[in-house]
């Protein structure tokens, strides 16, 4: 007799029965699962879950019986299938999954931060160490560069804002923000229609082979790299040295050449002073008293300075003629820039310390070089 019938097709009874027999061997003396079964299984499997979530002292209890329950679930699955409510099958086989899952998880978790904390305790601070070795403690290439723009920005505001004797001593703490200066003014000068010094360079040129020329603020000395190779003995110097044409000075205050401030002075060896935008500081008159001692009789006095900073060109040039100055011509053509020439005639008498002084206190004739972003 088959289990049914369909027109035109039908199972035979055989294999069925041949199934039927083959459980009775795996399982003597029990057909499909009972409800009494059922429920003990889910009981157990029930007691299992609450053990899970005891303490840790059940841990190895729990791994145990999983496996045993594991087992029996699966002896129990295939007879199952033919009688037992799909809904008590399905809790019982899945619960061992729901089982497993929280513990992987909770385990995977601590062992990645173990291995992240304490295989390596150096690897998080390794790349900030790594940035920061190269320059200064603290700061990146980045961080360190930016520092030294604004060191240079802070450093342009201090040349016109106090006197050059404080500028001198932060040359001497950190000569590397003069070279962040410079570096920025080369910027600048690079966005204006004509450089002073391009100017002075075509200029004296033409003059003879053995005119000495003192550069008074000379940067990177472009005048002397240019002249001398020409047969012109080129002096230069500013606040810090370079070690081959600089020499370090204070032009403001003391220039290392020979010269006196006698009447009709004496020991006077240079032909040319320039000055090339270098008139900085509020004791910049100070610079045009040095220009006077070192030059020879009827010697050469060249000024260019940004045209914005005068307050009054008249006064600045009657406060140069002061101290012992003809002016011979003055340039205003370019819009950024205006060139000044002068030749040293002889004083009347030497001048007192009270006249420097109020010389010296005219500073302000010359405002502070604001540079602008182009």
């Amino acid at each position: 007799m088959s289990l049914f019938e369909v027109p035109g097709w039908s199972v035979p009874a055989a294999p069925v029965s041949t199934a039927k027999s083959n459980r009775k061997r795996k399982r003597p003396g029990s057909q499909a699962p009972t409800d009494k079964l059922e429920a003990a299984a889910s009981n157990v499997e029930e007691l299992m879950r609450k053990l899970d979530e005891g303490g840790e002292g059940a841990k190895d209890r729990k791994g145990k019986k999983r496996k045993t329950s594991g087992a029996g679930v699966k002896k129990q699955r295939a007879p199952s299938s033919q009688s037992a409510p799909d809904t008590s099958d399905t809790r019982v086989s899945r619960s061992p999954e729901r089982k497993h899952e929280p513990p992987k998880r909770k385990d995977k978790g601590p062992s990645q931060a173990a291995v992240t904390k304490d295989s390596n305790p150096a690897a998080g601070s390794t790349p900030s160490k790594s940035k920061t070795s190269r320059t200064a403690p603290g700061l990146t290439d980045l961080q360190a560069k930016m520092k030294q723009s604004l060191d240079g920005a802070r450093f342009r505001q201090t040349l016109y804002k106090s006197d050059s004797g404080h500028a001198y001593q932060m040359m001497r703490e950190d000569p590397e923000v003069f070279e962040e200066y410079h570096k920025g003014f080369r910027h600048q000068v690079q966005s204006w229609p004509a450089n002073p010094v391009s100017h002075y360079i075509q200029s004296l040129s033409a003059y003879p082979p053995k005119t000495v020329i003192a550069d008074l603020g000379c940067g990177d000395a472009a005048l002397a790299k240019a002249l001398v190779p020409k047969g012109l003995t080129v002096l230069s110097f500013d606040l810090v040295s370079d070690g081959k044409y600089v020499v370090e000075a204070d032009i403001c205050a003391t220039v290392p050449l020979p010269g006196s401030e006698a009447a009709e002075g004496e020991g006077q060896v240079v032909d040319v002073v320039v000055c090339a935008l270098s008139l900085m500081g509020t004791n910049w008159p100070g610079c045009i008293r040095e220009a006077w001692r070192v030059l020879k009789a009827d010697g050469e006095l060249k000024i260019a300075e940004v045209a914005s900073r005068f307050t009054d060109v008249e006064a600045f040039v009657s406060l140069i003629s002061s101290v012992g100055f003809k002016l011979k011509s003055k340039d205003d053509r370019n819009t950024h820039f205006t060139l000044f020439e002068f030749r040293k005639i002889a004083r009347k008498s030497a001048m007192s310390e009270k006249e420097w002084s109020k010389i010296m206190s005219r500073g302000s004739l010359l405002k502070p070089c604001e540079y602008k972003r182009r």
